[in-house]
C-alpha cells in the first residue's frame, strides 16, 4: 500500500536572468538565420549578386589586360629613364653651382683688389 503523503506543492523552478538571456538569444540567433535565407531567396539578393559576380570578371579581366599589354614594363623603363635625367640634372647643376661658386670667388677677389688700390692710393698723398 502505499502512503498517503501530502505531496508539496512543485513551485516551478525559477529562471535565472542567464538561462532568460540565453533563451533568447537562441530565439533572435534563428530570427536572424530564417531572415538570411528569406533574403538569400530574394530576387532583389539574387540580383545582386548576379551584379557582384560580373563585376568580379569584369574586373579581373581588365586587371588581365593590363598585365599582358606591358604597363609594368613600360612604367619601369619611365622610371628608368626619368632616375637617369635626374642623375644627369644633378651632376650639371654640381656643375653649375661649382662654376657660379667659382666665378664669384674671383669676382670678390677683384673687388678686394680694386678697394686694396683705393685705399693705397688715398693713403699715398697723406703720407707727403
Amino acid at each position: 500500500m502505499e502512503e498517503n503523503k501530502p505531496q508539496e506543492p512543485v513551485t516551478p523552478k525559477k529562471e535565472s536572468l542567464l538561462d532568460k538571456a540565453k533563451k533568447l538569444f537562441r530565439k533572435a540567433d534563428d530570427f536572424v538565420d530564417d531572415k538570411v535565407d528569406d533574403v538569400k531567396k530574394s530576387e532583389a539578393f539574387k540580383k545582386v549578386k548576379e551584379t557582384y559576380e560580373k563585376a568580379e570578371d569584369y574586373v579581373e579581366d581588365k586587371i588581365e589586360d593590363i598585365k599582358e599589354s606591358g604597363v609594368k614594363e613600360k612604367l619601369e623603363a619611365f622610371a628608368d629613364k626619368v632616375e637617369d635625367k635626374a642623375e644627369d640634372t644633378v651632376t650639371k647643376m654640381k656643375e653649375f653651382g661649382k662654376k657660379a661658386a667659382n666665378k664669384t670667388a674671383d669676382k670678390l677677389e677683384d673687388l678686394a683688389e680694386n678697394i686694396k688700390k683705393k685705399t693705397a692710393d688715398e693713403e699715398k698723398p697723406e703720407n707727403l
